[in-house]
């Protein structure tokens, strides 16, 4: 917009322009930059919504999934018209928390919000979504939970090694203004009845809609994935989603979150039997659901207890129909919990597949090893930093459980001869 405010500020200068430009054998080059609901030239122009901004990559309308570092991983955030798998974690503990912050970030940003779910009330998810910080006055407190003084964490911040140190952060930690792309929220505190009772949502509870007593036909579509399915396609249709009334009706964005989709509360038996009957119905759903967002100015999250079902090739059709793909690993249940090396983290998150929108290649962050862990307020997502061995906060113990799991980590290279001591890197 400078650029253009410089060389091209009214008609009547353009041709002095050009004409001063020939004297002085300089190519008169006017760049027009894409305008946002202008009216000028007869270009494509990028749409105005409140809570959008354009991909710097491709173009493509992007919207924020809730939580700042998920978007930064996922090329900035998340593309409009198209699906957000989250893998929900064995204990579906910390998954329903992306699925909160991506709603609650459509309700601070006056997006139009449809929640499906089987086993909650959509209005009852809506009164559990997290606060927002937006307020400066909230940082002196927000900087006390990321960083307590009176923590184990704290101290030996000044005693990791001085590499991790180096390494560039995955967030700035702070609260943001309204008007900024993306928020932060508080966990420890409740989105205020104002902002709820002023939005615009629409809830599908599955018990509502259907009957138990319906039968489903092999190979056919269960009956809870086809209301949905028409559901959604009311929604869209009749508010103009899909761009049918563009001059009646003011552009939004419409988020779309389906809880738990697949389980057997939908009357998907996709997880009780390796060869299920029904095992191309959340194929096809995912399917026609993603044509639909393809055509509308609308976004997804589904999330999905994929580690319950036990066919690979469903696990592998899933992905496929879906855009972008993240998995949540709790270390709840598992050996992680009580290894030192991961003491100061709750679990894993792994990035399995970004979209490829308008180009060959995608965003693929050069970070593969990415931790998560809930403090007081905030759900963060870091870079895996694993202790030093030498390290001053590691203890005796700790320090013998370090070696035993670098013995079974590399048993065939890291070991010596009498295979009692290992290898210090």
């Amino acid at each position: 917009m400078a650029a253009e405010a410089t060389c091209g500020a009214s008609p009547g200068s353009t041709g002095t322009l050009a004409a001063a430009a020939s004297r002085s054998n300089v190519t008169s080059f006017q760049w027009r930059g894409p305008r946002a609901g202008g009216a000028d030239g007869g270009g494509p122009r990028l749409v105005s919504i409140a809570g959008t901004r354009p991909s710097v990559r491709n173009g493509q309308l992007l919207v924020s999934t809730g939580l700042p570092a998920l978007d930064q991983l996922l090329g900035g955030g998340l593309a409009v018209g198209t699906v957000l798998l989250i893998e929900e974690d064995k204990y579906n503990i910390y998954s329903p928390l992306l699925f909160k912050y991506f709603l609650a970030e459509g309700i601070i940003n006056g997006h139009t919000v449809l929640v499906a779910s089987a086993k909650e009330d959509p209005a009852d998810i809506l009164q559990e979504l997290p606060a927002p910080l937006l307020d400066d006055n909230c940082r002196k407190e927000l900087n006390e939970d990321v960083y307590d003084h009176k923590t184990p964490e704290f101290n030996s911040k000044m005693k990791i090694a001085w590499r991790y140190q180096m390494l560039p952060k995955m967030e700035q930690v702070g609260p943001v203004s309204s008007s900024r792309f993306g928020h932060y929220y508080d966990t420890s505190k409740r989105i205020p009845q104002e902002l709820i009772e002023a939005s615009k949502w629409h809830g599908f509870f599955l018990p509502e809609k259907i009957s138990s007593t319906l039968k489903v036909e092999p190979g056919s579509l269960t009956h809870g994935y086809i209301k949905l399915l028409q559901f959604i396609q009311n929604i869209v249709y009749e508010e103009g989603f899909d761009g049918s009334n563009p001059q009646k009706k003011q552009k939004n964005i419409l988020r779309i979150g389906i809880q738990s989709l697949g389980s057997p509360l939908w009357g998907d038996d996709i997880f009780c039997t390796e060869n299920c009957d029904n095992s191309h119905s959340l194929t096809k759903f995912l399917y026609v659901l993603r044509g639909l967002l393809r055509t509308s100015l609308s976004v997804c999250i589904i999330t999905m207890p994929t580690h319950l079902i036990q066919n690979k090739a469903v696990i592998a059709r899933v992905t496929n129909l879906s855009d972008t793909v993240v998995g949540l690993e709790s270390f709840i249940g598992s050996e992680r919990e009580t290894n030192p090396l991961y003491k100061d983290y709750h679990g894993l998150i792994h990035i399995r597949q970004i979209p490829r929108l308008n180009n060959l290649i995608c965003d693929e962050s050069d970070v593969k090893d990415l931790a998560f862990k809930l403090k007081r307020k905030l759900f963060t997502i870091e870079r895996l930093h694993l202790p030093p061995d030498l390290s001053d906060t590691v203890s005796r113990s700790s320090k013998q459980d370090l070696a035993e799991s670098a013995k079974r980590l590399g048993s065939g290279c890291g070991m010596m001869a009498g295979g009692k001591k290992h290898l210090d890197f």
